[in-house]
């Protein structure tokens, strides 16, 4: 290929694709080399501002390579534009929003659904955790952010989007269409279960999640009775997290002393240690229960790894999804907010489990429809591009499945019959060794 007159055209061919370039004029418009990062990204800036063939749009140049620059990092630093700053606080505080209801996050991309929430579009209609969106309506998903993949599934109530998805390891592309609705996310739902136990289901890690323990720890009291109460069971199974705050107060209500978590980063403040306040214990040394899956991340996994530490709880069914690191949300006024990785956080006895999860006491797999064989596991933190490392990563699925029928689920029914101390045999899955810290 030669260099032709400034006028000229160079072409390039190549997998059907034609691309045509023109020789600048070197001495007016190079981009002089930069003394640092931030005035490269000036300099490029305003080069595309002078010279791109159509006037761009500053704002939305500045907000995409914030969202890009960011998202480089790792998979859970973002940029919140105001809309979706206002979405995200909204749904941390539990107050309605128009969608499909599922937690997600970008991998090579598409976009991985972490888990579905209960009682949603997406729960009800089949959406699994592990299932890869690649394409929303006719848009393929390759060519969003996360925001923008987040904005095309969010609607106007009684509105339909096609959910195009692969699942399972022979990627086997399934196609959903889903009517989004009012999704107001309930963080604590519970019942009584056989007569004597109660049962928390915790969905997120909400603004309200340690009220509605607290509520429910109290109807337990007043309906079975504090002297027939047996325990409690807490389901964290397909629990993406949430607020760091919530996870150490649930904590809390189920021990008397003894470090909850602590975070370690790489500026001073980021180093800090949470412990139980005296006082605070409602469960007045009832035995506890934890259901984990390869769906329960973050704080779900500060409340689990916490409380099997501390030898509170006793934890059942399959290793955690591996997401151990901190992120603080960073407003930045009328202009949205970033959510950054700030530190990794360890459990009680100084456990990093970033990309390794929490392995439960108990392992304990369910019985998997044929149709959903080999399609029913989270590959987890470790296979998430750009994950943070941790030694040996253990990048092997963990299954997500949780029967719809309570009267199937393995992990429920063992959980009951340990609290009434009934023996079983040997777990139908053997227990992984420990991972080093």
């Amino acid at each position: 290929m030669r260099a032709l007159g400034i006028r000229d055209l160079i072409i390039g061919v190549g997998l059907g694709a034609v691309a045509a370039f023109v020789v600048p004029r070197i001495a007016a418009h190079a981009v002089a080399a930069p003394s640092s990062p931030q005035s490269l990204f000036t300099r490029v800036f305003e080069k595309t501002q002078a010279l791109y063939v159509e006037e761009p749009d500053p704002e939305k140049m500045t907000r995409a390579a914030i969202a890009w620059m960011l998202e480089s990092l790792d998979p859970h630093s973002a940029y919140f534009d105001p809309k979706s700053f206002n979405d995200f606080q909204q749904s941390m505080k539990g107050e309605k929003f128009g969608g499909l209801g599922i937690e997600i996050v970008q991998e090579n991309n598409l976009v991985r659904v972490v888990s579905p929430i209960d009682d949603t579009p997406a729960a009800r209609i089949g959406i699994l955790s592990g299932d890869l969106i690649f394409q929303i309506d006719d848009t393929p998903v390759k060519d969003l952010t996360l925001k923008e993949a987040v904005d095309h599934m969010r609607g106007d109530p009684q509105t339909a989007v096609t959910l195009h998805l692969y699942r399972g390891p022979d990627r086997k592309v399934v196609e959903y269409k889903i009517t989004r609705e009012i999704i107001h996310v309930v963080p604590v739902r519970e019942h009584v279960e056989a007569g004597d136990i109660g049962y928390i289901r915790i969905t997120q890690f909400g603004e309200e999640t340690f009220d509605g323990v607290q509520k429910a720890m109290a109807k337990f009291d007043q309906e079975i009775g504090k002297s027939k109460l047996k325990g409690y069971i807490i389901d964290l199974r397909n629990d993406p997290g949430g607020l760091l705050n919530q996870a150490i107060e649930v904590v809390n209500a189920f021990v008397d002393n003894g470090t909850i978590v602590s975070t370690r980063g790489r500026l001073p403040d980021s180093q800090q240690t949470f412990a139980a306040r005296p006082g605070q214990n409602l469960s007045r040394g009832l035995p506890v229960v934890v259901l984990i899956n390869g769906g329960s991340a973050s704080a779900s996994e500060i409340v689990s790894g916490a409380l099997q530490d501390l030898k509170r709880a006793t934890l059942i069914g399959t290793r955690s999804f591996g997401k151990g690191s901190v992120q603080t949300v960073l407003p930045l006024g009328e202009n949205g907010a970033i959510k950054l990785t700030t530190a990794r956080y360890y459990t009680p006895s100084g456990r990093s489990i970033q990309a390794k999860g929490i392995v439960p006491d108990e392992m304990l797999l369910e019985d998997v429809p044929d149709d959903l064989k080999g399609k029913d596991s989270e590959l987890g933190e470790a296979s998430l591009r750009g994950h943070l490392k941790n030694g040996d990563d253990v990048k092997d699925g963990s299954q997500a499945y949780v029967p719809p029928d309570p009267a199937n689920d393995k992990q429920l029914i063992a959980a009951v019959d340990l609290l009434h101390g009934v023996k079983h045999a040997a777990s139908d899955a053997p227990k992984p060794a420990a991972t080093p810290n």
